[in-house]
């Protein structure tokens, strides 16, 4: 378990470099697509299920149009979901 554990941080390493190298370039859409994979890894090393993440994913909504209400974001065409939970 250990060993795969490992392999998994070395991948999870890699991906963030390379994440960081296709913003740089400009590659936003392929960085999205790459931190959905960094996400379910980060989620499968620290066992969170995907309830606890829609839960979570639930509280930040509800705290979000209070705080954001006055917020006008850079680029609204990116502010779209990327990530929806369904069970």
């Amino acid at each position: 378990m250990a060993d795969s554990e490992q392999r998994l941080h070395a991948i999870l390493e890699a991906l963030e470099e390379c994440q960081a190298g296709l913003i740089d370039c400009g590659s936003h859409e392929a960085a999205h697509l790459l931190a959905l994979a960094i996400l379910e890894i980060r989620m499968k090393l620290n066992k969170v299920s995907d309830s606890e993440l829609k839960a979570l994913c639930d509280a930040v909504l509800e705290d979000a149009p209070a705080k954001t209400q006055d917020l006008k974001p850079l680029h609204p065409q990116r502010w779209r979901p990327v990530l929806k939970v369904i069970k």
